[in-house]
């Protein structure tokens, strides 16, 4: 049996790990090492780091993971990531065999034009792109790019567990209720989270088929989406302009 569980990092970041019943442990985005490593005092043994870009709250902690526990070291070709890790792209497949799991790498440019997503095992690190109820912010993409990556992750299936970079949903969900006001299914997802966060749990992994039926930024072509930017003039029969529109939107929104 493997158990899926995120390490809290700096104030709102998530170091995802898996593990079997012994220990040995995927890590993913460790942006701090002391999260992991206080793991490994008890009892996780890293058998192998996934990188999904740039940003050091994504890396930040990898080095000196690295220094206490050699591990292979997988990463987006980006130069900005320094040492040595295994770079991989779009189409390419990492095997974890202690844990009996692979991944498939997605090519996710928009946040930063580098940006990668492992798949696989029913699990999504999807890193900044996808976040539950929204999605990252457009640092080096386009917004063709980035719409892209969305629609390109919208395809995998409905059951596939979502495992973003940030405890973001709560935030995510007061613009999605303006941008979106009329939503049955989101409301459901943000009275789940509401329990989840006042017992102290994290909001996610959510599910694709959540997002799908919650996430405005998933739901561009969605009357209601349509509506709310229709109200702000903002509405236009391109979907990548739509898209630029309620990504800005949300730049901008203190609600």
């Amino acid at each position: 049996m493997l158990s899926l569980h995120p390490l809290l990092a700096f104030s709102d970041n998530y170091i995802w790990t898996i593990a079997d019943g012994d220990g040995q442990a995927l890590v993913v985005d460790p942006g701090e090492a002391g999260p992991v490593l206080r793991a490994i005092d008890a009892g996780l043994r890293p058998v192998a780091i996934l990188l999904t870009h740039h940003h050091p709250d994504h890396i930040g902690g990898v080095a000196e993971l690295l220094a206490r526990w050699p591990a292979p070291c997988y990463a987006p070709e980006d130069a900005r990531i320094p040492g040595e890790p295994v770079r991989v792209g779009d189409g390419d497949r990492v095997e974890v065999p202690e844990l009996g799991i692979g991944f498939d790498v997605l090519a996710i440019p928009g946040h930063t034009l580098t940006h990668i997503a492992f798949f696989g095992a029913g699990l999504l690190f999807c890193g900044d792109t996808l976040f539950s109820l929204g999605c990252g912010r457009m640092f080096e993409g386009s917004p063709a790019q980035m719409l892209g990556s969305l629609d390109r992750l919208a395809t995998l299936p409905g059951d596939t567990q979502v495992c973003c970079g940030h405890e973001y949903t709560e935030a995510n969900g007061r613009f999605a209720r303006a941008a979106e006001r009329d939503n049955p299914a989101r409301d459901r997802r943000l009275a789940e989270v509401a329990t989840l966060r006042q017992a102290g749990q994290p909001s996610l992994p959510s599910r694709l088929d959540q997002e799908r039926a919650c996430n405005p930024f998933l739901r561009v072509d969605s009357a209601g989406v349509r509506a709310s930017l229709g109200a702000r003039g903002e509405d236009s029969a391109s979907r990548i302009e739509r898209f630029a529109a309620l990504r800005g939107w949300k730049d901008g929104f203190a609600g």
